[in-house]
């Protein structure tokens, strides 16, 4: 876990059933037993110390996981919003990396059966979080997709900009970067949002930013230099090396 990371209770590891969505409950012990069959021990042990992170690990790798979810989605075609909800929920509660990582895979292979009231769900795995590994994924492949469908959850993104844990606001700022690397967007929001974060010390924070203003830079490159010029001063080195890398 990063040192300036929220410590956060891991429940220990069991693989629950779903509450009635799938035949025989049997999904997520199936997800379960494909990642278990493709993992790698060294592996599993370099991607924890990697990641630093408190939960364990198969050492599956992300390609496998991605198989997982797929094969999973086309075991059950006729997929709901209430079942695809509930599987990610009972994934996330066990402590195993790759099972929390199918569930962002079927959430976002699935993601336009959400709705705006499932951004509820999200803010409950973004703060269950506590890695950049799933934290990113999920802003930028679940949340992203859910704020271009239903642009009342930038309100949601407001708040969470403002948040004190800085995986949600990093989250926040993440969720704009597909529209924004496209060439799309709204790049006034992500000013909005950024700016109050550029005094922070908070590397996972300043490196978001610049990360953000670099893809930024390959699409819009006049509108990078314009807020580089005016905040300039406030920015740490790292965000300024990053978001003016292309430039």
């Amino acid at each position: 876990m990063h040192p300036c990371a929220t410590p956060q209770r891991v429940m220990r590891y069991v693989v629950p059933p779903v509450n009635r969505p799938f035949s025989a409950c049997s999904t997520p012990r199936a997800l379960d037993a494909a990642l278990r069959a493709a993992g790698d021990p060294k592996r599993a042990a370099t991607e924890r110390a990697y990641l630093k992170s408190d939960l364990r690990f198969y050492g599956s790798g992300l390609r496998a996981i991605r198989a997982a979810a797929r094969d999973c989605s086309r075991s059950h075609p006729g997929l709901t919003r209430a079942q695809l909800t509930a599987l990610a929920a009972a994934l996330w509660m066990t402590d195993r990396y790759e099972l929390r990582s199918a569930g962002i895979a079927l959430l976002e292979r699935h993601q336009g059966l959400l709705r705006r009231a499932d951004v509820a769900l999200i803010e409950r795995l973004l703060r269950r979080s506590a890695t950049w590994a799933h934290v990113d994924w999920i802003a930028t492949g679940v949340l992203a997709p859910l704020v271009l469908r239903h642009p009342s959850v930038i309100e949601k993104l407001r708040l969470w900009a403002a948040d004190p844990r800085f995986w949600i606001r990093r989250a926040a700022l993440l969720a704009l970067l597909p529209e924004l690397r496209a060439g799309r967007g709204d790049f006034a929001l992500f000013a909005e949002l950024a700016t109050p974060m550029l005094d922070e010390r908070e590397p996972f924070i300043r490196k978001v930013i610049g990360w953000i203003l670099r893809e930024r830079s390959k699409v819009r490159p006049d509108e990078v230099r314009a807020y580089v010029r005016t905040h300039r001063a406030r920015m740490s080195g790292l965000t300024l090396r990053e978001g003016t890398k292309y430039l």
